[in-house]
């Protein structure tokens, strides 16, 4: 008998997201795909998420499907909450691989109160960065360096339709290599910069709050730069109390060793410490054996080959893999190999 699709690790067809800025040539190392930047640069994981592009009707748009039968996760989830979720309300996380060309414009991303008050959501869009592979000079923006008041910003915005890096003044530029992992918090400006591809763990939406009038040379529409809120309300997502050095180096973080044996080490990257939105962990292994045992976690191979195994199941992993582990099928089977292995869980 066939097993049900809640008793196994589901794998998904390939999720390229449309946005208007280029980039995805570095996916071709991950992903196997064409060595070339387009408009369809971040690939959404195990996502029950919608992506909210200005234009675009597809209701589906971002959502996963399964690898064989199409099924769109939402609709898997909706059916059986139960054997996907366990005891959860839904996953709680969204996670992407993301590959920018140019840097991004400078955002910011809501609180929960925030998102509550002004998008009825109960989530907001804290969010975490681990830095996979680079292009030459690669870096992110992330936090003001200095002071900035809420009239000079304001003025910023307004310079920025003839002026595109006006904004660059006042935050900090990080360069960044790959294994570097940061946090951004709900209500600090930050912006990827050129050159950056990154697995990102975030809370479950599509919120972004992006005041600068260009990114690259596609001239923002007000529905993209401000999400259907006026330029007042939006603004308020802004924290601008935080500002400085400071303000990067608490972003930046270390793994934390969880366990060690032979050939396996279990590390935490972003734990409760540093947000209760969600975790991410990573197992890496040199020839060790680790659990499968988070339920309702995604799971995304980001180094090296190994092997899924269960009871009448095997199945081979590489590089740019991911998995969503029901919760019904968590601790009943274990991955094996040469390769790093992170794994994200909703709060």
């Amino acid at each position: 008998m066939k097993p049900e699709l809640w008793e196994q690790p589901i794998f998904f067809a390939r999720n390229r997201v449309s946005r208007v800025y280029r980039g995805g040539l570095l996916f071709s190392n991950f992903l196997g795909d064409a060595k070339e930047d387009g408009f369809y640069p971040e690939e959404w994981i195990a996502s029950n998420v919608r992506a909210l592009n200005s234009g675009h009707t597809d209701p589906l748009e971002g959502i996963s499907r399964t690898e064989e039968s199409g099924i769109p996760f939402s609709k898997l989830l909706s059916e059986t909450p139960e054997k996907y979720l366990g005891n959860r309300q839904d996953i709680g996380v969204l996670v992407k691989f993301l590959d920018s060309a140019i840097r991004l414009p400078m955002q910011v991303h809501p609180t929960r109160e925030f998102a509550q008050k002004n998008f009825h959501s109960s989530y907001g869009k804290a969010e975490a960065w681990l830095i996979l592979e680079t292009r030459k000079d690669a870096c992110i923006y992330f936090g003001f360096s200095r002071s900035v008041s809420r009239q000079e910003f304001e003025a910023a915005v307004l310079q920025s339709a003839t002026d595109k890096n006006c904004m660059t003044q006042f935050v900090n530029r990080i360069p960044v290599q790959p294994g570097d992992i940061f946090f951004v918090p709900a209500g600090v400006i930050h912006a990827i910069g050129a050159g950056c591809l990154l697995l990102e763990a975030q809370e479950p939406t599509d919120f972004t709050i992006q005041p600068e009038e260009w990114c690259g040379d596609y001239h923002l529409n007000t529905q993209e730069m401000y999400l259907g809120l006026s330029p007042n309300t939006a603004l308020d997502c802004f924290d601008f109390s935080r500002y400085g050095q400071s303000v990067a180096a608490a972003g930046k973080k270390v793994p934390v060793t969880l366990q060690e044996t032979a050939g396996t080490r279990h590390e935490r990257l972003i734990g409760a410490d540093d947000t209760p939105c969600f975790r991410m962990e990573r197992y890496i292994l040199t020839g060790g054996t680790a659990p499968l045992d988070h339920p309702a976690g995604i799971y995304i191979i980001t180094h090296g080959s190994g092997t899924i195994t269960g009871s009448n199941y095997k199945r081979p992993v590489g590089r740019g893999n991911y998995f969503f582990l029901p919760a019904h099928a968590a601790e009943h089977f274990t991955i094996q190999g040469n390769l790093e292995l992170i794994c994200c869980v909703g709060g």
